[in-house]
């Protein structure tokens, strides 16, 4: 009799240890149906990415850099055109002198000196004004980055996403993870404050 009681209570505690570990599976189960994402629940991984060509059409940094570069190049332009108009004047002159017979070898020697002189500083001029409208080109594009690092580290520092990534480093990447307008938003948000 002892040893039956003994097996029923064995028993017991058997089927009361499985009927709890059932319990605790079927718990499981329940919560992870609960925390799996239903057709209307997506969740998103935990980073974003930014479009970096609407950001530099956007961001008024770089707007105000790109009329910057807008003018240099106006300028070169110009220059260029200005030198064209003065060199072409000078070998006009130099083609009626020949032609009304004006010229001794002294005086065509020193014009074409000259003309050459002309040429030289033309191209001299402008490869000066092109290498210094480099130079701005690189440096802007340096404060453009610095200052859109700058912000996504302070806006990640609030966000806290793994990973911000350019659009143009992925071959496909759902919409809903751009957080380009709200970047470009705290950038100008943060350059018309500075710039007041």
């Amino acid at each position: 009799m002892k040893k039956s009681i003994f097996s029923v209570l064995m028993c017991a505690a058997a089927l009361a240890l499985l009927g709890a570990c059932s319990q605790k599976e079927a718990d499981q189960k329940d919560n992870k149906a609960a925390k799996a994402p239903t057709a209307s629940t997506k969740v998103l991984p935990n980073y974003r990415y930014v479009d970096i060509d609407t950001i530099l059409d956007k961001y008024n940094l770089s707007k105000d850099y790109n009329e910057e570069m807008m003018r240099m190049q106006d300028q070169i332009e110009s220059e260029a055109k200005r030198h064209e108009s003065n060199i072409k004047s000078f070998a006009n002159t130099m083609q009626h002198k020949m032609e009304s017979n004006q010229y001794n070898e002294q005086n065509y020697t020193a014009d074409q000196t000259k003309m050459q002189q002309m040429q030289a500083n033309a191209q001299s001029s402008l490869e000066k004004m092109q290498t210094n409208s480099a130079k701005a080109a690189m440096d802007a594009q340096k404060v453009i980055q610095d200052s859109l690092n700058n912000f996504i580290e302070d806006y990640n520092a609030k966000h806290h996403y793994d990973a911000i990534l350019y659009k143009a480093a992925t071959m496909y990447i759902d919409p809903a993870l751009d957080i380009t307008d709200e970047v470009v938003e705290g950038l100008n948000a943060r350059y018309n404050k500075v710039k007041k």
